[in-house]
């Protein structure tokens, strides 16, 4: 089974490993149902989702129905103005066949006019609140790409007090010395806060810049199940730290596998260096 850890103040004991639906979005009812065995065989009890993300909080709904109270779930809207995220939100509801959700992210929240428009009265972050306050969502959160969006996370909290974030993590992009500063800071706030650190990109091998893709990740991933292992035990080497699986079913059980292999031992920089050299690997952002 994978390790579990406090995620943040929420109260709730999070599966290090949290299940990244997107993975979901365009599968078959049969693959989901796999997929669903897999993540009860290995303990993961947090999902999460978005409303853009396919099919994904439709083949969820089934199983929180048959499973309840055995997932932590979370979604994501990615409108900026109130009217849109209340809607789309509710949509979601209807969607995952649910009450009420655990978590709320502004999703992808970088950009700093979308930043200022999801803020400010009558943005999304109003709609998130709104929710809240009416029982329908328990936490909110907000995600993010690309090389300023630890700033970003940063700025965020400083507006508001958000229950969680989620970045990119991986050692390549970590050899950025600008973003390995600002995630630290990031992770400095969010350890002093108790805001719950989710992380993705573990296992990219380098942007598909063209060539023909194998699998769903938007990213080129790897597939060797050791190279896969040193990346996912990187980041579990992290105190504090989740890790979202990658968005491919295929994927998936090389990636819990390694999780569930982790004995606290981080890679050293040289076994990740070598990993780096012999895969070519490539950081995401640049």
């Amino acid at each position: 089974m994978i390790a579990t850890a406090p995620f943040g103040n929420t109260g709730h004991e999070s599966s290090r490993m949290l299940f990244g639906a997107a993975a979901l979005g365009s599968v078959s009812h049969a693959d989901a149902e796999r997929t669903l065995d897999l993540l009860l065989e290995y303990g993961v009890n947090h999902i999460d989702t978005a409303a853009s993300y396919g099919d994904s909080e439709l083949r969820i709904a089934s199983w929180l129905k048959r499973h309840p109270g055995t997932f932590f779930v979370a979604t994501k809207t990615g409108e900026r103005d109130y009217k849109g995220a209340k809607e789309e939100f509710h949509r979601s509801l209807e969607r995952l066949g649910v009450d009420r959700v655990d978590l709320l992210q502004l999703h992808n929240l970088v950009d700093v006019i979308d930043w200022e428009f999801a803020l400010r009265e009558g943005g999304a972050l109003e709609a998130a609140v709104e929710a809240r306050d009416e029982g329908l969502v328990r936490f909110i959160g907000v995600t993010g790409h690309g090389l300023p969006v630890a700033a970003m996370h940063r700025r965020s909290l400083e507006r508001f007090a958000f229950d969680s974030v989620l970045l990119p993590y991986n050692f390549r992009q970590l050899q950025d010395e600008r973003y390995a500063a600002e995630f630290e800071a990031l992770a400095a706030t969010c350890t002093e806060r108790g805001v719950a650190l989710q992380t993705i990109k573990s296992i990219a091998l380098a942007p598909w810049d063209g060539r023909a893709k194998t699998a769903s990740t938007w990213y080129e991933p790897l597939t060797d199940p050791a190279d896969i292992a040193l990346a996912v035990h990187w980041v579990l080497g992290r105190d504090g730290v989740f890790l979202n699986t990658a968005g491919d079913v295929d994927l998936l059980p090389l990636v819990l596998a390694a999780a569930e292999r982790f004995d606290g031992e981080r890679p050293s920089d040289e076994r990740m260096r070598e990993l780096v050299e012999r895969r070519a690997l490539a950081p995401l952002f640049v």
